[in-house]
């Protein structure tokens, strides 16, 4: 990784991504604190990212570097939990069954990634997923549903919904710029995520991958393993 990545570009994209993360659009513009729970959430985010080498903290902070690089370092850790908390933050319900039930689904959906231990292109490509299930969820489905000029149908199903419910399920009603700065934040997070130092791979895993790929073709049916 590059001087210039590790000390303008990373620090840059994750600071810009909690700024939107943290904007709130209606009657004014509000930066809003991430919750406890996001909080929780953006540390189970970072854990994925160091176990699937997605992110290797050795190649931050380290007792070789300098002082200046390892500064850089923290600073790019400390930007990106604030950047993956701000972001789901942003996009978790504010109020309601869809808060509980998208908290619920983020909190297991990255539970089931640490317990999965996916490599690194597996883990961004269900980061996208994640992030992007919940985008539209919030910023589409809640939003419609939520919205003044929705259709009768969609009235007459939110008040339903309300009335068995006792009133949890409708939102405030979003900007018109949320969901496109949701998106921003979403994509300059994941490019950001896909841009950290990943772990190096050791000495022997080309040698480990050549005997794995010949230990299975040993095993298939009819196949005779040639003379050593």
């Amino acid at each position: 990784m590059t001087a210039i990545r590790e000390a303008v570009v990373l620090p840059l994209i994750f600071l810009t991504v909690t700024l939107l993360g943290g904007v709130r659009l209606g009657a004014g513009v509000a930066l809003a604190p991430p919750s406890l729970f996001t909080l929780v959430l953006a540390t189970m985010l970072i854990v994925a990212l160091v176990r699937s080498g997605a992110l290797a903290p050795d190649r931050l902070l380290h007792g070789s570097r300098p002082i200046l690089a390892n500064t850089n370092g923290a600073v790019v850790l400390a930007t990106l939990f604030a950047a993956a908390a701000q972001v789901l933050g942003m996009l978790t319900p504010h109020s309601g069954l869809p808060l509980f039930f998208v908290s619920v689904f983020l909190f297991v959906l990255l539970l089931n990634t640490l317990v999965a231990q996916p490599d690194r292109v597996r883990l961004l490509r269900s980061l996208a997923v994640i992030l992007g299930s919940a985008l539209v969820l919030k910023f589409v489905i809640l939003a419609s549903l939520s919205g003044p000029s929705g259709s009768r149908t969609a009235r007459v199903l939110v008040a339903l919904f309300d009335a068995a419910t006792f009133g949890t399920i409708t939102q405030e009603p979003q900007s018109p710029g949320g969901g496109y700065l949701a998106f921003l934040a979403t994509g300059l997070f994941l490019i950001g995520a896909a841009a950290l130092p990943g772990a190096r791979p050791g000495p022997f895993a080309g040698a480990v991958v050549r005997l794995n790929s010949r230990a299975e073709v040993e095993a298939a049916p009819g196949v005779q393993s040639p003379p050593a």
